[in-house]
């Protein structure tokens, strides 16, 4: 059984931007990742843990500019998408909730934290190979895949 009140809680953004018009949709897009620079130096999207009061996209928003230098103005949230993934660290039940958030400028900085060590912008599937969890590669995927149905009503 998959206990909510003792699993750990973390909140972030799947941050992506558009290219300039050079290539058609969806090879426009970059998925931003950011390497850990403790244990296995894997790559996330930014995210973190809820502190006490706060809300959850509050904390995303909150994580995503301590780790990547992203403030809200920066983020163009998208509507629509928002992504639970369950696992376990170190024996302990994890719960993070991703939101979709396009960078308002495509050349806009990104600015680390010590929590990283290297940040890379990623079409998809460079970002899937990267993220390597199932999890976060289909997370991934189900955010093109939101975009992609989003560029078809425009």
């Amino acid at each position: 059984m998959f206990d909510q009140v003792m699993a750990l809680r973390a909140c972030g953004f799947i941050v992506f931007r558009r290219l300039a018009q050079s290539s058609p949709p969806p090879d426009n897009i970059e998925y931003l990742l950011l390497q850990t620079s403790y244990g296995k130096h894997h790559w996330t999207p930014p995210k973190g843990h809820v502190d006490p009061g706060e809300d959850d996209l509050t904390t995303a928003l909150r994580e995503t500019q301590e780790e990547a230098g992203l403030g809200e103005e920066h983020l163009q949230v998208v509507d629509g998408f928002l992504q639970e993934l369950h696992y376990e660290v170190r024996g302990r039940p994890k719960t993070v909730l991703y939101w979709l958030a396009e960078l308002r400028d495509p050349k806009m900085a990104v600015t680390l934290s010590k929590e990283h060590q290297d940040y890379r912008w990623a079409k998809l599937e460079e970002a899937c190979s990267l993220a390597q969890h199932k999890d976060l590669q289909d997370t991934l995927r189900a955010a093109q895949q939101h975009l992609d149905t989003e560029q078809g009503k425009h």
